[in-house]
């Protein structure tokens, strides 16, 4: 097993939102966590982030220009810009779903300036302005097992393209923030192309080398211990995706995240049995960045649709609070009744005969979002992301914390036979859109189309 006992740099940026009390940690006595040191000087709770930002995120070949930042939502909380990570694709391919922030101020931030007493800075490359992976294995209960399972699991990453600083971007995250090293040379990290070659890999792309860079991080957030296995596809066809997600199972990884998506069509059916029908594997999926409306491959039967949140610090019990991510009718967690898939027999929802999305949820918006280190086509540094590009890897880790499934089992049934208990937080408040059965756009008790059966409280809704 690598060790995951943190370093501590001197930088206070790389001071955590954690919560200090009630649930246990690996961290050293001089990491501060910024809520331990709000308890000292009396604070109560952190400030509520209510800013929820917009966007699709979309995908392509993006050697050219990055794509123009998009007009942010508004609030007492302030203003955060943020920019798809991806060019627009070409009619027929898949759209990654990460968003990048370009100013403003994230909730970290805010945090981190109510802890130090100063006034919190516009996002910038030089420090990390994002959740870290303490804050994310706090906020769901994972910390305990972060440190102590995960060796001998693999978790495979499936993007377009190629990211030529994966390894390294990835190196200078889990050194920050004092995860140990996962590398080709240590047998932790290892990038093949759709093929399974380790030499012929796809043109580089700066775009989805920043949903790569994602990707690999919120997979080494939630599960340091973990191993990582990232298949590059040749293009974001869904049948070259869906091509490196059939090499990754060969390869044995039991755990297979997918940030992407698209519209429905009468082949995904067929998709479905081609590239997803794998039991004893958990395949993640992000749910969309568009708000409500179904997206493939989130609908197939055969995966974990993931959708997205609004994560925040606050003084509950729990230490952290979380509602629908969503800024318009059409910027936001993706959800729905897909026109095609077929209704898994685990789901018991009513308002929908086919397939509904999501299944379960984590943090996605970009104003509540997840640090990331990046280099490739950008300026190096530490950038903050959102998106469901990040809950899908985030829940994939969770997988994989919680061990191997049963080789005929589909993951995708485990949450909801913890549907309804302390195993799940059920999210219960926000909305994606309009529609005509509201559990499909509207958070509320039990399931709901944003938030699935909700965001994760520990392993057990994980395992079977």
């Amino acid at each position: 097993m690598r060790s995951t006992t943190p370093h501590t740099p001197s930088d206070r940026h790389t001071k955590s939102i954690r919560r200090s009390t009630n649930k246990p940690s690996n961290e050293p006595s001089n990491r501060l966590s910024i809520r331990g040191r709000w308890s000292r000087i009396g604070s109560a709770a952190v400030a509520a982030t209510a800013l929820v930002l917009a966007g699709l995120a979309t995908t392509g070949q993006a050697t050219a220009a990055p794509a123009p930042s998009l007009t942010p939502a508004k609030s007492s909380a302030g203003k955060v810009t943020w920019t798809r990570a991806c060019a627009t694709p070409a009619k027929g391919r898949m759209a990654c779903k990460a968003l990048r922030v370009t100013g403003g101020t994230t909730a970290f931030q805010k945090a981190e300036a109510k802890a130090d007493g100063v006034t919190p800075k516009a996002a910038d490359a030089s420090t990390p302005s994002g959740y870290g992976p303490s804050d994310l294995q706090d906020a769901y209960g994972l910390t305990s097992a972060a440190s102590s399972k995960g060796s001998g699991e693999t978790i495979a990453i499936v993007d377009a393209y190629d990211d030529p600083s994966a390894e390294a971007d990835l190196a200078k995250y889990r050194s920050y923030y004092g995860l140990s090293s996962c590398t080709t040379a240590n047998g932790c990290f290892k990038k093949v192309g759709q093929t399974g070659s380790t030499t012929s890999l796809p043109t580089a792309d700066s775009g989805w080398a920043e949903e790569i860079s994602l990707d690999l991080d919120m997979a080494s957030a939630t599960c340091p211990n973990c191993s990582i296995l990232l298949v590059e596809a040749k293009s974001s066809s869904m049948a070259n995706l869906g091509t490196a997600v059939n090499r990754a199972v060969t390869l044995g990884a039991k755990y297979v995240s997918n940030s992407y998506g698209g519209g429905e069509s009468s082949s995904d059916s067929s998709y479905d049995t081609s590239y997803f029908k794998h039991p004893g594997v958990a395949i993640t999926v992000s749910a969309g960045d568009s708000g409500y409306g179904a997206e493939y491959p989130a609908a197939s039967q055969y995966v974990t649709a993931v959708g997205g949140t609004a994560l925040s610090s606050d003084s509950s019990s729990r230490g952290w609070s979380e509602k629908v991510w969503s800024t318009s009718s059409t910027e936001g967690t993706g959800s729905g009744c897909s026109a095609y898939d077929t209704k898994p027999s685990w789901q018991t929802d009513t308002g929908c005969t086919k397939r509904a999305v999501s299944d379960v949820s984590a943090v996605a918006d970009p104003a509540t979002g997840v640090s990331v280190y990046d280099s490739y086509g950008v300026t190096a540094g530490w950038y903050t992301f959102g998106g469901t590009s990040a809950s899908a890897p985030i829940i994939a880790g969770v997988y994989a914390l919680a061990g191997a499934p049963s080789t005929s089992s589909y993951p995708a049934k485990f949450p909801y036979a913890a549907a309804g208990t302390s195993a799940l937080n059920d999210v219960t408040s926000g909305s994606n859109g309009t529609c005509t059965t509201s559990y499909l756009c509207t958070a509320g008790s039990g399931y709901d189309g944003p938030t699935g059966l909700g965001t994760p409280e520990g392993l057990t809704a994980f395992t079977g």
